[in-house]
């Protein structure tokens, strides 16, 4: 195995607290008053109880007037959610003490993936659920090293992002058997919700690509978990939200990479032949990669259906692309080809990221849906979208639809539909610059309508996206079998509910 120094914005080895100089330097929090004490704090009283600040490798900074990112996740939905305090991990024990401390006063602690790319940092939960208001929120980036590369697996921290593993693997000729769409996210927060690609039809989520971890649980253990060491906790901290430990480590495995990706798009008019085509190719698995999309007109009267498959190879063995389009139902089918370097492929959209930025769409609020759908009232469902949504309704975004065997999804959390096949369902809304507050709230109040309607046909959540008004009861039935061991998982791993309230699940 390759042990490797990599350090991807790993902050420097020091116990640094508060701002800059001495008299801004926290001592640590007043359990009287319910706020930070610092070095120079003349208005506390004699009585107060300080508890002291534990020694840290990293730093804990308490000047909020830095926290302007952690104000707001990538939705911009939800605002006004500053925490307390941001602790940039130096060690995977500052991250244990300042659990033990959050617990031990009464706190809240959230990890705060610090996705994206350039200056533009930041949580990329759509509504709220890292928001840790008047808490501590755990910087990623201070957890973001390759920690060791083995011939079939590799093991990196938390903070270090989909980007990074990649670019550090592909020169090695390997890469990850399943990825996100959007690379620049973190390990961590994608493991967290589950994760989707399109490899969900031969891995499942990206969660079931992992070997083992390591994870802080909610009492402060650091704990090694996998398939069969301490699994109850593997189980429960995948796709589990952050309701019982923060993940620190994961060892994923690796497969040998391909070097070129032939990308076929398939347009269908109607849903039927668009979900016919697909189930094919998917049962088939004659392709490496899958996933679909529902697509506007080119004359804007109207949806129609995409199939975006890829066959990827090496050296001059070229697919066979009349072979792998043999036996659809629908031979009509227009059909657009074409071909990339691997890496340009699965960095696909890092030309639309700067065009959402340069347009304005990336900075607006962003009422995003995503839904596992049993494949027997997709088309039934995908038609009621049709009547409800317009072109303005995606601005610059997109609406991500394909299929993919619920029985590849082993992660219990990540719970799913009772069909076989289940269909990916992503609305992935980028508003036009200067949509009023009103329409938003209207996008938001339709995910509700949608959710509902969907939940009725027997859907389930992804993890991700703005859903408002969620309850207790909604959360129990979306779990369903599995809430209870979520609830007995919570209780004996974060006994102090300290973890990562933003997700709602508990009312």
């Amino acid at each position: 195995m390759e042990s490797l120094p990599v350090n991807l914005h790993t902050p420097s080895r020091r116990a640094v607290l508060g701002t800059v100089g001495a008299a801004a330097t926290v001592i640590g929090w007043n359990a009287t008053t319910g706020s930070w004490a610092h070095a120079a704090d003349t208005a506390r009283r004699p009585g107060d109880r300080v508890v002291a600040v534990p020694p840290l490798d990293g730093t804990l900074t308490t000047d909020t007037s830095q926290f302007g990112s952690y104000s707001h996740d990538f939705g911009r939905l939800v605002n006004g959610t500053v925490p307390w305090a941001v602790l940039t991990p130096g060690s995977v024990q500052d991250i244990a003490k300042m659990i033990g401390y959050a617990r031990s006063n009464r706190l809240k602690l959230a990890v705060n993936g610090r996705s994206g790319t350039g200056g533009d940092l930041e949580s990329h939960s759509c509504y709220g659920q890292a928001a840790v208001p008047g808490g501590i929120s755990v910087n990623a980036r201070g957890m973001a090293r390759i920690l060791s590369t083995g011939g079939d697996s590799i093991t990196v921290e938390a903070g270090a992002t989909w980007a990074e593993i990649t670019d550090h693997l592909l020169p090695r000729g390997r890469t990850l058997p399943a990825l996100p769409d959007y690379l620049p996210l973190s390990v961590g927060g994608t493991l967290s919700v589950g994760g989707i690609g399109l490899t969900m039809g031969s891995e499942g989520l990206i969660a079931d690509t992992v070997t083992s971890m390591t994870v802080v649980t909610g009492t402060g253990e650091v704990v090694t978990t996998s398939k069969n060491r301490r699994s109850d906790l593997f189980r429960a901290a995948l796709a589990g939200g952050g309701q019982v430990g923060v993940i620190v480590s994961v060892t994923l495995r690796t497969v040998p990479a391909a070097e070129r990706a032939t990308v076929f798009s398939l347009f269908y008019s109607d849903v039927t032949a668009f979900m016919k085509d697909s189930e094919i190719l998917l049962a088939d698995r004659r392709f490496q990669m899958q996933g679909g999309e529902m697509v506007r007109k080119p004359d804007d009267s109207g949806w129609r259906y995409k199939i975006e498959a890829v066959a990827t190879y090496s050296g001059g063995r070229v697919p066979d692309r009349a072979r792998l389009l043999s036996g659809l139902k629908d031979l009509r089918a227009e059909a657009h080809i074409e071909d990339f370097a691997l890496r340009d492929y699965l960095f696909r959209l890092d030309g639309y990221e700067a065009f959402l930025k340069e347009a304005g769409h990336w900075f607006e609020a962003k009422p995003w849906l995503s839904l596992f759908l049993p494949s027997s009232q997709a088309a039934r469902f995908l038609r009621l979208v049709e009547s409800q949504l317009t072109t303005d309704s995606l601005g610059a975004g997109v609406l991500l639809t394909y299929p993919y065997p619920t029985s590849k999804v082993t992660v219990p959390m990540a719970v799913q539909p009772k069909d076989r096949t289940g269909y990916l369902f992503d609305l992935l809304r980028f508003p036009n610059p200067g949509t009023s507050d009103a329409e938003i709230a209207r996008m938001v109040k339709q995910n509700r309508w949608l959710y509902d309607r969907a939940v009725e046909l027997g859907a389930k959540r992804y993890l991700v996206g703005a859903v408002p008004d969620l309850t207790a009861a909604d959360w129990r039935r979306h779990f369903g079998s599995s809430y209870g061991a979520l609830c007995d998982a919570k209780r004996r791993f974060d006994p102090g509910n300290v973890l990562t309230p933003g997700q709602g699940f508990f009312g």
